[in-house]
């Protein structure tokens, strides 16, 4: 180890135990109005921030402007012959709080797919990259490409009014929304099927139009999209993707560079490539276990072993839900009505069933129960889709919509940038001092 890293970890080891002890002993003591142990514990829980698309209850799940996923999945317009709702739908609902008309939502998936066209610099682009890349950084990189689009951008360096930003970053919003499916869909290909594409299909919906492109035939897979894409667009603002696209936007960055932001945040372990996490571990059960229909006795001995041995259950516990996630439930819903004898949907359902008993008899564990994430990429499998790697890239198709309404709102309303208070541990440790216990 050389000299300089040597030094950084002693004193970072001995700076971590001195923390460890404050939080100890002073965890609950409050630092002007809010606790130690939550300047140290990454802001969980602290109301900070507006946002308007939608609220998240521990209790009841996601809401958007004030719906639940159940009452969605009834009052948003379909697709012809379908009965999932389309994510236009949500899209306007989330930006000015209104349940839309059929018209209205054909209004959006018109306007989408006039927006749609990519420019071919952003192919270039993405064919210089190694192919290896993972499919997050290929769509990050697309949407920095796409940066030079900018109507936001563009007219601020001409001295546009800020009475005027909240316009700018709709504009941007709507091309950049119409613009995601195809790039997405680009990445998928060149990434898996040696860049064999498939041209976009106007006449199909957003979500439609999508699944076309990824090249998964399957009709009851337009359903699925609708309903995947609907379901993950947003979940409040303190998560980290749209924390992240908030606090850059914060800035005056314009669309493209706040949602890259918040892209590479639903990239992280902790976020978004949670989904991945589940089916790969999945798979990896299945494998050590030589079966792809493990018994329930056997799926709970190898919960268990994992968590013996020091591991997480992923797709299980969240940082706010004390139930389980609505938009699990939704899925299983869709699982029960277009799925039959699926060994990985099966699979699924009987975790759902071992899990949460067994953290509960932790004691340790303050939500036992499943996430989002836990669901979504056995319906993928199902579907033909086990490139697990390319999950988050659905995934962050869909979150675009909640943190883009939200961007707009934020200029509408004229939101300051962002700009906490961060203290030193020494700070801390003179502010305890000078305080009564």
């Amino acid at each position: 180890m050389d000299m300089l890293k040597q030094k950084f970890i002693d004193k970072a080891s001995a700076l971590g135990a001195e923390v460890k002890e404050i939080l100890r002993e002073h965890g609950e003591r409050q630092v002007d109005k809010v606790t130690v142990s939550q300047v140290y514990g990454g802001m969980r829980g602290i109301k900070s921030m507006v946002w308007e698309p939608s609220a998240l209850d521990p209790e009841e799940g996601i809401r958007f402007r004030g719906y639940a996923i159940s009452e969605l999945s009834r009052l948003l317009p379909t697709a012809d012959g379908d009965a999932e709702p389309l994510p236009e739908g949500l899209f306007w609902l989330m930006l000015v709080g209104e349940v839309p008309t059929r018209e209205e939502v054909r209004w959006v998936t018109d306007q989408w797919t006039r927006r749609s066209n990519v420019p071919s610099y952003v192919f270039k682009t993405l064919d210089a990259m190694p192919v290896e890349a993972h499919p997050m950084s290929q769509l990050t990189v697309a949407v920095m490409a796409m940066q030079q689009t900018s109507i936001f951008a563009r007219r601020y360096a001409e001295g546009m009014n800020r009475t005027e930003y909240w316009d700018a970053t709709y504009e941007d919003t709507m091309n950049l929304l119409a613009r995601l499916p195809r790039v997405a869909a680009y990445i998928y290909r060149r990434t898996y099927f040696k860049g064999d594409h498939i041209p976009p299909d106007i006449s199909l919906d957003w979500a439609g139009n999508f699944a076309h492109m990824l090249g998964i035939s399957h009709p009851d897979f337009k359903s699925l999209m609708r309903l995947y894409l609907t379901i993950h667009a947003d979940h409040e603002g303190g998560n980290a993707s749209a924390h992240a696209t908030h606090l850059v936007g914060s800035t005056l960055s314009d669309a493209y560079l706040s949602f890259a932001a918040g892209m590479n945040a639903l990239a992280g372990p902790l976020h978004g490539l949670a989904n991945q996490e589940v089916i790969k571990w999945i798979f990896q059960m299945m494998d050590a276990l030589g079966t792809r229909e493990p018994s329930e006795k056997q799926i709970e001995d190898y919960v268990r072993s994992t968590l013996s041995a020091g591991q997480v259950i992923p797709g299980y516990g969240h940082a706010v839900l004390r139930k389980p996630d609505p938009r699990f439930m939704a899925q299983r819903d869709f699982a029960e009505r277009y799925i039959k004898d699926s060994p990985i949907v099966d699979t699924v359902w009987n975790i759902y069933k071992i899990v949460p008993p067994i953290l509960q008899s932790l004691g340790k564990v303050s939500n036992p129960w499943p996430n989002v994430d836990a669901h979504s990429g056995a319906l993928l499998v199902h579907y033909g889709m086990d490139q697990y790697s390319f999950y988050t890239v659905l995934f962050g198709v869909s979150r675009a919509m909640g943190v883009l309404a939200a961007l707009c709102w934020s200029r509408a309303l004229s939101l300051p940038l962002e700009r906490p208070k961060s203290v030193t541990t020494a700070w801390i440790k003179k502010y305890l001092a000078a305080q009564p216990s």
